[in-house]
């Protein structure tokens, strides 16, 4: 599922929020501080499992969505996930909640479950990249129909961690039965940390002609902006506030000012604190790199 909000002609902005107390809250604090976009967890990230929604719950997140600033919402799946383990039952339990949370997202009506695709924990690179592929189809099998697609991140490169390059995320997608079905995210930070360098001009467009070479485009339905508390090529994930990072602020000017870009979902996944006052100030610095 592609969704075309270019005709906005400007960045789609906005923050992960809280799902405390109510999923449909989560648009609402969206809409407090004007997010056009906003990502949340299905469900507690750290747990299994979690409560179905209430068919209430549901009717307020609908209504929620049609009243404030929030255009689009997209979701991040639980941490505990990991498509690509050796450990059969784990892998089987990955699967199993990763469709809950599709059924989730298809229930209110989101249309990408951001997913870290999973880590080899050993078994080594193409292992890995198989069993991934391969629970992928099994989870896409099993919500034959929906709008929901997943969307797989880049990641930072941590330990066993898959889809740190963009060989990797290719393979990925293209080992599973439907590849239409499978989008990327481009996360910042992750992008960074695993070696890639977009802060000049001339950096900035080899990385993404890369990108478009090896997976296109096409398939970028979302970004995580993000700063970098450590240097390129670290494969450390811990992001930073925007510009006051390794990655500074000229990295961010070249993607909110790319006409490629806009509409596409852009979230910060930055440090913050439940009065959304770091978002508001990250938000700020991002509208302020906005040209024309």
């Amino acid at each position: 599922m592609n969704l075309d909000f270019t005709a906005l002609k400007r960045p789609l902005l906005g923050a992960h929020m809280s799902i405390a107390e109510g999923v449909d809250l989560a648009v609402l604090r969206g809409n407090s501080i004007d997010c056009e976009v906003i990502q949340i967890f299905t469900k507690p990230s750290r747990n299994w499992s979690s409560r179905k929604y209430s068919a209430e719950e549901i009717e307020r997140f609908k209504s929620h969505m049609k009243t404030g600033s929030v255009k689009i919402v997209i979701a991040h799946d639980s941490y505990l996930l990991n498509l690509g383990s050796s450990n059969d039952f784990l892998r089987k339990r990955s699967i199993e909640a990763m469709i809950d949370e599709m059924e989730r997202c298809e229930t209110l009506g989101i249309p990408y479950l951001i997913a870290h695709p999973g880590s080899h924990t050993g078994s080594g690179e193409d292992v890995g990249i198989q069993l991934i592929s391969k629970s992928l189809d099994i989870v896409n099998k099993s919500c034959k129909g929906y709008h929901c697609n997943v969307a797989l991140e880049i990641t930072a490169g941590q330990g066993t961690n898959l889809g740190c390059n963009f060989d990797q995320i290719k393979r990925l997608i293209e080992g599973t039965a439907e590849p239409e079905r499978v989008q990327v995210c481009f996360d910042t930070e992750h992008a960074f940390a695993s070696g890639y360098d977009f802060r000049t001009p001339e950096l900035y467009d080899k990385t993404f002609k890369e990108f478009d070479e090896k997976i296109g485009l096409k398939k970028l339905v979302a970004f995580h902006l993000n700063d970098s508390k450590k240097e390129l090529g670290s494969r450390v994930d811990r992001h930073e506030h925007i510009g006051k990072g390794y990655l500074g602020k000229e990295a961010f000017r070249f993607i909110l000012n790319d006409i490629r870009f806009w509409g596409i979902p852009m979230c910060l996944e930055t440090p913050k604190n439940p009065d959304l006052k770091e978002d508001v100030e990250n938000l700020k610095v991002l509208k302020s790199l906005i040209q024309g």
